[in-house]
Parts: C-alpha cells; structure tokens; sequence
C-alpha cells in the first residue's frame, strides 16, 4: 500500500454574514494560445545580438605544492606537538592548472568584463570568440575583488560589444536570460525569471546587490551575461547556489550598473577608489526597532578615530537614514553607497541620534585603501613583500577578532619575496618582534631599526596558533 503525504491541509469553515469578504479574481479572464497554427514562440531575434558577445576565457596558472615526503607531518596529532616548522624544509612541486570561464564583450575594440575570480592570479589568458576559432591572448586591465569583476582586453577590432540595460529597472519577474561560452564549443541559452533583487549577505564578495534569477547557470558560466527579453546587459552572473553542485540552484548575477561603473574606472584609471566614512555598521534588529522611530537605516557600532564619520560628529549609537537623500535601508545598503562615491566626495548625512532627534551633517569622504594605516616593507630587508595593517575596529568586526588581540595584520604578501619564503602568510598577525611588543606600525618600524642581533625572531599568531618565525 502505497503512503501519499499531501502538502497542502485542507479545512473548512463558515462564512458568517457581516464578518469579511473575500476577494474574488474575475471569472472572465481569456486564455491567449501561444501556438497558434503557423506561429512559434521564440527569443531568438531579441538574444542572437547578445550572444555574439558572450566568450570563452581559458585561463592556466602555475600553482606550488609542498612536497612532504613523510606522511606523518600531515596529521594533526604530530603537527599539535611539532607544529609547521618541518613544512618548509622540503622542495616545492609547481603544476598547472587550467580553468573555464565566460566574458562580456563591452567595446569594439576588445575590453572585456569578467569576474575576477576567472582571471585572478592567471599566468596566461585565452579568449575565443562565439563565431571565430582564432584564439586571443588577453591582458588583465584592472581587479576588483570586492566587487568580483575584472576587465581584461585582446588586440582586435570591430568587435560586437553588448548593450547595457539600466538594471535600476529590472523589476521581480521580468523574463532573463543566461548567456555563457564555458567549454568553448558554442554559447549556452538559459531562460528564466528576477526572483529577487537587492540580495546581500550571500558572502561571495564585499559589495553584494545581486539580482537573483532561478536561469540554470552552467558550469563556467561565470562572467557571463544576463540579459533581459530586448537583449540588453542586465546583470554579469557570478555563481550559483546548488545543493548537488550542478546547474540546478539559484542564480546570482552583479547588476549591470554596478558593473558598468567598475569597468569605466578600471579602464580609466587601472583601479577602484572608494569612498570611507569610518564606521562599523549593522542592520537593525527588531528590539533596536523598537527604541528608534525609523525602521530603516544602517546602525552605528563603533567610529573610528579622526575618521570622515568622527570628524563630522558621527557616534557610536546613531542610525544613519539616508546619504545624499538617498534612503539607507541596512547596512548592506550604505556600505553599497558609499562605495559608489569618489574619496574627498562632499555627502549630506541624514541620522537619527540616541535621543531619537533626526540630524544632518555634512562631511567629506576619505579614500577607502588610505583610510586605514597600512606599510608596505618593500625597503626592510628581512619583512620584504609584506603588506601590513594595523587592527582598527572595522578589521576587527569583519574577522571576528577580540579585543584583546593586539598586533599588526598580514594583508598581502608578495609571491617570490624574501617574506613569502621565510614562511609567513596572509593573515598572519605579528604580535612581537624579540623583545618588542606589537601594537601599531610605529612598532614595526621600532624593531625594524633595532640592531641588536642579525636575526630576528618574530612571533606571530596563525588561526589562533602562536608561532614564531627567525629570519636575518
């Protein structure tokens, strides 16, 4: 006997007189057939523009493997005792590695939008047109990783560049499409609906807006275009939320606004600046809800020193509504603005203070990258290839890190650098160097100028692992 659970419970009740009524949809409605004798249905004139400028990106990239020849220096139990000091006594293997991807022709002379995620760290990279076998050695133009794009270009002419759509207008269930280059064999077509807009927390890159489609988005899609029913740029699909791995999921694709205003600036200038304003940020929960008027905003946690936001009279506590009288609807919201704006840019800031009295100030944005004390050691021979920042509160939000934790952050390291080779590693936090302890740059430079000894030891916290490093 077979067991059928249904999905929906049925119940019935009286409809007492006077008590509501319900709204009935009109019974009058005619259905329109779609395959009428002699008509097809079809997209084909409104996407075959697209298409042709939708590529392949194969991209191949030399990666370096530690080679550990006994097997025990991987278990946790040794490594508990011994640590890494054994990983780095051992010869380095280096492979190759390929990956597929897809890119957006965006003029006729040959730049192309991408994810960064396709092309970064690339050592070489080659595009193949939809309808030409000739392959195309590209140039990395510009990285974005906050934003996840890239803009690469080939040497050719006469290209057919996509046309941008306004993707402000893209409204819940306007028809799209999902168009991709991943094997390099042909264009893929994949046909669905906006299921949703504005879309942030995902965690795929530090600027989220996505427009969500349920389009299947194929393996090697990403870079690709979504495009609307005109056939006009809408969205670059950047990744796929699947249970099984597979095409079948949820489909995110940055908006084409978003898109068109890294590329202008990437082309333009090589690289993205941003406006800071020096605060940490939240959204609002239901019991802040309750203390303040607004329901809306993005909710101030902490201001940081002599920042744009502290300058301007900004404290911890106030829910700021709106920028520019543009409304703030969460955190994700005013992060997304504010990046949006050129440093040294004049904004208006309308905030609600912890009395409830709404205020405006006006103040001038810093630059994002210079709004954080940062050293690069390129002149100190033993830190050589380091990029080190200092723990501020927004650095110390973003990773979870305690309070307690003092030292200077490991933000970059260069590959080949006399850093890179002494062991240490992004992320890495130098909490001492010999006797001194590290707190800020000052102290860097401090035991940098110290002359006690030709080596140096250095300690430094790994996931939550002291370790030390002696270097010359």
């Amino acid at each position: 006997m077979k067991k059928i659970t249904f999905l929906s419970i049925f119940t019935t009740s009286l409809l007492i007189a006077g008590s509501f009524n319900i709204q009935e949809a009109p019974n009058n409605s005619q259905r329109e057939i779609a395959t009428q004798k002699n008509i097809i249905l079809s997209y084909h004139d409104s996407i075959k523009d697209a298409r042709k400028s939708v590529v392949n990106i194969a991209t191949t990239t030399q990666i370096k493997e530690q080679r550990n020849v006994n097997p025990f220096l991987n278990d946790p139990f040794f490594k508990e005792f011994f640590g890494d000091r054994f990983g780095n006594g051992f010869p380095q293997q280096k492979r190759r590695s390929s990956s597929l991807g897809s890119g957006v022709i965006i003029s006729n002379d040959g730049y192309i939008i991408t994810n960064n995620h396709v092309v970064e760290n690339a050592d070489e990279i080659v595009v193949t047109l939809l309808d030409n076998e000739k392959e195309y050695k590209a140039k990395v133009v510009g990285l974005d990783s906050k934003t996840d794009l890239a803009i690469i270009k080939i040497d050719a002419k006469d290209l057919r560049a996509i046309a941008f759509g306004n993707s402000d207008e893209t409204l819940e269930g306007d028809v799209v499409f999902a168009i991709g280059n991943p094997f390099g064999v042909g264009g893929t077509i994949t046909q669905g609906i906006v299921s949703a807009l504005n879309k942030s927390g995902i965690g795929l890159n530090q600027y989220e807006n996505f427009i969500q489609t349920d389009a299947s988005i194929n393996p090697g899609n990403s870079g690709g275009a979504l495009v609307d029913s005109r056939g006009a740029l809408v969205g670059i699909n950047s990744a796929i939320l699947s249970r099984s791995g597979g095409n079948n999921g949820i489909g995110f694709a940055i908006p084409a606004n978003m898109a068109k205003k890294v590329a202008t600036s990437l082309i333009e200038d090589g690289k993205i600046e941003r406006g800071y304003l020096g605060v940490t940020i939240a959204d609002l929960s239901n019991d802040l809800k309750e203390i303040y008027k607004n329901d809306h905003g993005a909710f101030i946690m902490s201001v940081e020193a002599n920042s744009p936001a502290a300058k301007a009279g900004l404290k911890r506590g106030d829910l700021i509504l709106s920028i520019d009288n543009q409304k703030v609807k969460n955190a994700n919201d005013l992060k997304n603005i504010i990046g949006n704006k050129k440093p040294n840019a004049q904004v208006s800031v309308e905030y609600e203070d912890a009395n409830n009295k709404v205020k405006s100030a006006k103040l001038k944005l810093s630059n994002l990258e210079k709004g954080k004390n940062s050293l690069k050691t390129g002149d100190n021979e033993f830190l050589d290839g380091l990029l080190l920042e200092e723990l501020d509160a927004q650095t110390r939000y973003r990773y979870q890190m305690p309070n307690t934790l003092k030292g200077v952050l490991i933000v970059d390291i260069k590959e080949g650098s006399k850093a890179s080779k002494n062991g240490f590693a992004a992320g890495d936090i130098i909490t001492q160097i010999d006797s001194i302890i590290i707190e800020n740059l000052e102290d860097i430079q401090k035991a940098l100028s110290s002359q006690k000894r030709d080596r140096k030891i250095v300690y430094i916290k790994r996931n939550g692992r002291d370790l030390v490093v002696v270097v010359k």
